[in-house]
């Protein structure tokens, strides 16, 4: 693996020079000779070759002191060239040959170049190059390549080929055996089917996709507002979008109704997230006075090229006519990107991209057409028929003889001996897959369940992966805070009345004493004295208040559009008008429950907050600065001034990593934590430092000088930051839950007992995804849990796999970057490890590298995957596994529609998998193979037939007798086998670890098969054989006996098969038995009536059946008895 490893630079450059100059001493060491010699021609190699000769499981130190490696390592390059004619022949003609054909492949299929692009603000025309239409296409086909699409997704299977095969050579005359009609009838009922179940289904998509299309949306124009298509918009055009309406296309966000000069935007169908992000204007576009403005002047966006990474976005806006030109950085907090919806107020935006060349289309791959393993195991044994029928056939042909046209005896006995592969088998099958998706649907134990794709339900029943989406699939995306802890006491949701009463309290002292004395000086000086409780739940309970990023929204009656300003005085205050807008649904939980007890957030814009206390009284806080939250700090700060008094108070808080070393010593912190983390709560701490004037202001100073500077201005900023996080006063430990799905935890160790693989994928930050897969026991709480460490090179990568191989039975988190890193230089490896691990957590997924996890866990494993998620970000990892299933969730129907299945809750997998999976694969591998014996014997009989008269290539049924055989005698009973049932769903899901079996794929492989043509050649011999040795003086006879002795032996056959009778299938039985009786009236082309009421038939034909059936019915008794199926033990 290593050696397809491309090479890339490993250290700085510093550390190779080092490393050459290491190396250099070495070989300079061995004289000169031809130890130099190779100095000089090897010193040029990269440090990261010395990596390549290394196995994987090495220790630190092998980076640094491992200098015998520079011994092998010129010997081990020179071995591996070969030059010239030696390499041609021992594999270079191959690659040669596969270069050729990717040149090829690449020149027919050249995609145009993606380019940076200068868009003019409100002119389209302008564009220098052709940009593609803003159109959602999910269609598969289109008008002309429908018809042979279809066909050719049907031909590809050999099956399928085989018979058109057949049946064309039907019109030779000197080929044709029979009627026309035995062999095109079946396979044009095939192909109607299919292409009936195909078209309704493009249709449907069709449908789809044209009602996105056509949502109008207003387009600003020199004339004023005209309304367009979705699908007309150009690049440039400038298009007004309103509040709760869906973004078009992707756009620079130029202006807003807002008087902030920014937004709010749900991006949950394109990355999964259902907090709403802040997205802020071109300010020098929101400065000018009117819309019409944006005509007036020059200006024009740059932007970089087209491409798959959403939460990065680098361009300039650049104002001509101004003097001197006006330059304003973009980046994505400038940008709507397409398929997301904007929450408040309403937004005027420049398309920069539009249709494929947006962000959301191109993280979405595009539908493919699933293969069941069933079908592709059934499509391989009909291979292996195929090589038994062209074998029989030269036997027969070898023992004629070879006499006169032997090749066309040969193409004849081909033909007689077609039976041996059964084109019913597709017809079964797929009505089989139909009936199994009836039974899905109408189970009223998962209501609301719908399949999608009908011919993959034995999936359901072969999975040993499950990739899940966190949010909205796992759990309900729903906060609610649960936990308050001071250090001495706790506050669960049965006390938090206490924390109230504590509340009004302290509140109605302090308005008091306000009103009596004089703001006080800082109290820096006066000895610490022991707070009481009151005072501490005041203090904490107002850090809560004050320190976030939430903004509180009033819905405005009148339902105002456009952009009108609201006067202050007109909003209405009012309480069941507000709600809460942040970037995090922790920091809106935190913020509601404050309201609850009393301390509510009023108004908040970016220098000031107001908070209303329980008597009603406003306090008014004076914003100084804001330390927003980032994945590096894993913490978010601010400092306030309070009006009344003058104070100024750093507040901070975060995850308790970050947080512990940056508060006061305390005893009880880390073992809280740990508490909570169990619980399966989202831990946040909070601490303050109060600061007097002259602090602040030297802070302000340093702080402001360091955002100026060019050079590592975010070190230098984050430097003065911790000046100030030094010896903070702890407040307290806040708990907020994410409630999870209903029955996630019951389902999910269901799931493992059955052998299933989990893997999580989210797009959510690594803490909250560590926290969810503990709380839902994804990780059960024995299992260590391994964080993979961020790395962004071949050496960390190389050092973090192997601290993690040396861990055991350890589920493994890692996020999108490291994972990205490992798997460009050690894929194999990682996915190997990562198999082993009973879990793996893979957190920031972008939805691509979803899609990628999934091939690669089919690539390497070659087992089946399964993805489960709810929303648009999902959409890719759903379409790329074997099995899609998608829950309608919060986050919209986008998952639900492009999934294999779709179900209403998360637990209702549990039954899909266990009960219909199960069901699906073992009835199918049932009746597939009982089609094949079905052909097999007749096959059996006509060999046996032709043998014993000199070969002859004459059929032994003809017509009507075959296709009644394939069609109205045996399919209703054979066709029943899809109600049978080995275990009652209660056993299967009390028992989940049954599953395990099917995963070995067991009911249907090349052992089964044998034992299937084994049955079938037993009897076929006795049948025709029986047969020939009973009948009397007419050939006539020998038809009658072993036609009617056949068809009992099939439904005998049919109920030796079946496990759990059910009321159909005895109707199937006698249905068909009675419609052959009545036949034997009105053939008789084929049956001597005299003959066959005689006493003589009965007895030939029945003693015919005992000698074919009675020994299986025996061995099937011994085998239950002897060494029973494990499903058995639990059933007796």
């Amino acid at each position: 693996m290593a050696d397809q490893i491309p090479l890339y630079p490993v250290r700085s450059a510093a550390a190779a020079a080092a490393a050459n100059r290491k190396r250099a001493a070495y070989y300079s060491a061995a004289g000169p000779g031809p130890g130099a010699e190779r100095h000089s021609r090897y010193q040029l190699e990269d440090e990261s070759a010395h990596l390549d000769e290394m196995p994987l499981m090495m220790s630190e130190e092998g980076f640094e002191n491992e200098e015998s490696d520079y011994h092998t390592l010129p010997r081990a390059r020179i071995t591996r060239r070969k030059r010239g004619l030696e390499w041609l022949v021992c594999g270079g003609w191959q690659s040669l040959c596969s270069s050729c054909c990717d040149w090829l492949v690449h020149v027919c299929q050249r995609k145009k170049q993606l380019k940076a692009r200068t868009v003019w603000l409100g002119c389209p025309e302008k564009c220098e190059e052709k940009h593609p239409r803003n159109t959602i296409k999910n269609q598969k086909y289109n008008i002309f390549t429908f018809i042979p699409g279809v066909l050719y997704e049907q031909f590809k299977f050999f099956l399928n080929l085989y018979f058109l095969v057949v049946s064309c050579s039907q019109f030779v005359p000197a080929l044709k055996i029979g009627y026309l009609y035995t062999y095109w009838a079946p396979l044009g009922f095939v192909l109607a089917v299919t292409i009936t179940r195909e078209a309704i289904d493009e249709f449907r998509r069709f449908q789809r996709d044209k009602e996105m299309n056509s949502q109008l949306y207003s387009k600003l124009t020199v004339r004023g507002k005209v309304h367009v298509k979705s699908s007309d918009i150009r690049v440039g055009d400038l298009i007004i979008v309103e509040k709760n309406q869906r973004i078009p296309s992707d756009m620079v966000f130029l202006r807003t109704s807002e008087k902030a000069g920014s937004c709010f935007i749900r991006t949950d169908q394109l990355d999964g997230e259902t907090d709403w992000k802040l997205r802020v204007a071109v300010s020098c576009t929101q400065r000018l006075p009117a819309l019409g403005d944006l005509f007036s002047i020059s200006a024009y966006v740059y932007a970089q090229r087209p491409q798959l990474d959403i939460h990065s976005f680098e361009g300039t806006f650049t104002r001509e006519d101004s003097d001197p030109p006006l330059h304003e950085s973009l980046s994505i907090e400038n940008t709507l990107w397409a398929s997301t919806v904007v929450a408040s107020g309403t937004v005027i935006g420049v398309v920069i991209y539009t249709g494929k060349e947006t962000r959301s289309v191109m993280n979405t791959s595009n539908p493919q057409n699933k293969v069941g393993l069933l079908d592709l195991e059934l499509n391989q044994l009909t291979k292996a028929l195929f090589l038994a029928l062209v074998v029989l056939s030269a036997v027969m042909v070898a023992l004629q003889g070879f006499v006169g046209p032997w090749y066309r005896n040969l193409f004849r006995f081909l033909l007689l001996f077609s039976y041996i592969i059964p084109i019913s088998l597709r017809v079964n099958l797929d009505m089989g897959k139909a009936a199994y998706g009836w039974l899905i649907m109408r189970d009223r134990n998962i209501p609301g369940t719908v399949v999608r794709t009908s011919t993959i339900p034995e999936e359901l029943g072969r999975l040993v992966y499950l990739l899940t989406d966190k949010t909205g699939t796992l759990t309900q995306n729903e906060m609610v805070f649960k936990r308050l802890h001071l250090g001495t006491v706790s506050y669960g949701t049965d006390t938090m009345d206490e924390i109230q009463s504590h509340l009004t309290m302290s509140y109605s002292q302090t308005h008091s004493q306000a009103a009596s004395t004089p703001p006080r000086k800082m109290q820096s000086s006066t000895p610490k004295v022991r707070k009481s409780v009151s005072s501490r739940i005041h203090e904490a309970v107002k850090a809560i208040a004050l320190c976030h990023n939430v903004t509180p929204v009033y819905e405005s009656r009148g339902g105002v559009a456009g952009e009108t300003e609201h006067v202050e005085a007109d909003q209405d205050f009012s309480d069941e008008n507000r709600t809460y807008q942040a970037s995090s649904p922790d920091e809106v939980a935190l913020v509601q429950w404050t309201e609850s007890v009393g301390l509510t957030l009023v108004s908040r814009d970016l220098s000031s907050m107001q908070l209303k206390t329980p008597s009603g009284q406003v306090l008014t806080y004076h914003v100084l600065q804001v330390f927003p939250f980032t994945s590096e700090s894993k913490r978010m700060g601010i400092i306030v001034r309070d009006e009344s008094t003058g104070e100024v108070t750093f507040y901070l808080k975060g995850a308790d990593v970050a947080m512990s070393t940056i508060v006061q010593y305390n005893d009880w912190l880390e073992e809280e934590c740990g508490n909570m983390a169990r619980e399966g709560l989202r831990t946040l701490v909070v601490a303050k430092k109060a600061l007097t004037e002259e602090q602040y202001q030297d802070f302000e100073s340093r702080y402001s000088q360091a955002k100026l500077s060019l050079h590592d201005r975010t070190l230098k900023v984050a430097a003065v930051v911790e000046s100030l996080e030094r010896e903070m006063e702890l407040l307290c430990l806040t708990g907020v839950e994410d409630q999870l799905q209903a029955d996630v935890r019951p389902t999910l160790e269901m799931l493992r007992n059955a052998g299933i693989k989990i893997w999580m994928l989210t797009g959510d930050k690594l803490e909250t995804a560590t926290c969810i897969a503990k709380s839902s026991h994804l990780v059960s709480r024995t299992q260590d849990i391994h964080v993979f460490r961020p790395v962004t090179n071949r050496s960390e990568a190389h050092l973090e796999l192997n601290a993690f191989r040396r861990k055991h039975d350890c589920a493994l988190v890692i996020s999108g970057d490291s994972l990205e890193v490992c798997l460009k230089y050690y894929e194999h490896e990682l996915v190997e490890l990562a198999c082993q691990g009973p879990a793996v957590v893979c957190c920031r997924c972008s939805p691509t590298q979803k899609a990628h996890i999934v091939k690669l866990l089919q690539q390497h494993t070659g087992k089946r995957t399964c993805a489960v998620g709810d929303g648009g970000n999902d959409v890719s990892m759903i379409q790329a596994a074997d099995c899609g299933i998608g829950i309608e969730g919060k986050e919209g129907r986008q998952a639900s529609l492009a999934a294999d299945f779709s179900i209403t809750h998360f637990r209702h997998l549990g039954r899909l998998l266990m009960v219909h999976g199960r069901n699906s694969y073992k009835r199918s591998a049932a009746l597939g193979q009982f089609v094949m014996h079905r052909g097999l014997i007749i096959s059996t009989m006509q060999a046996v037939f032709s043998s014993v008269f000199y070969f002859a290539s004459v059929p032994l049924y003809q017509g009507f007798l075959m296709v009644g055989y394939a069609t109205i005698y045996t399919m209703f009973p054979v066709f029943s086998l899809v109600l049978d049932q080995d275990v009652k769903p209660e056993t299967a899901l009390l028992y989940p670890e049954l599953y395990k079996d099917l995963t070995k794929g067991r009911s249907l492989s090349f052992k089964t098969f044998l034992i299937w043509v084994l049955i079938s050649v037993y009897q076929g011999g006795i049948l025709m054989y029986g047969a020939l040795l009973l009948f009397e003086s007419e050939f006539v006879h020998v038809v009658a006996i072993s036609f009617t002795a056949l068809i009992l032996t099939e439904l005998l056959m049919v109920a030796l098969t079946v496990r759990t009778w059910h009321w159909l299938m005895v109707v199937a039985e006698f249905l068909s038995l009675g419609c052959y009786l009545a036949s034997l009236a009105f053939l008789n082309e084929y049956f001597d009536v005299a003959f066959i009421t005689t006493v003589t038939f009965l007895w030939k034909v029945s003693a015919i059946t005992v000698v074919s059936c009675l020994p299986l019915y025996i061995l099937k008794f011994l085998k239950r008895k002897l060494s029973p199926p494990s499903y058995s033990k639990l059933t007796s």
